[in-house]
């Protein structure tokens, strides 16, 4: 991935089409600044939807890594998912 360009939210709001057409059609990211300070990036949504699958993919592999070490430690102290509801809740006055 080639380096993104950072620009001022007042530069990108003069040529925004140009910020999406750069990210689309030569996969160049901007990052947008305000006052100084990075505050968004402008990506292809290809890209953007690769990033979310990667994101998803990791959740679900730590989930699942999780439960198999909850499942490989057996029931033992375990509760059943009303009864920690109502723990949660605490007593009702």
């Amino acid at each position: 991935m080639t380096d993104p360009v950072v620009e001022s939210m007042a530069e990108v709001r003069n040529h925004l089409a140009d910020v999406i057409d750069r990210a689309r059609r030569e996969e160049i990211p901007t990052i947008i600044t305000r006052r100084g300070k990075q505050e968004a990036v402008v990506i292809d949504i290809q890209e953007y939807q690769r990033l979310r699958r990667i994101a998803e993919d990791a959740e679900e592999a730590w989930l699942n890594g999780l439960a198999d070490e909850a499942e490989s430690e057996g029931m033992e102290g375990s509760v059943s998912l009303e009864e920690m509801a109502a723990r949660l809740r605490g007593p009702q006055d």
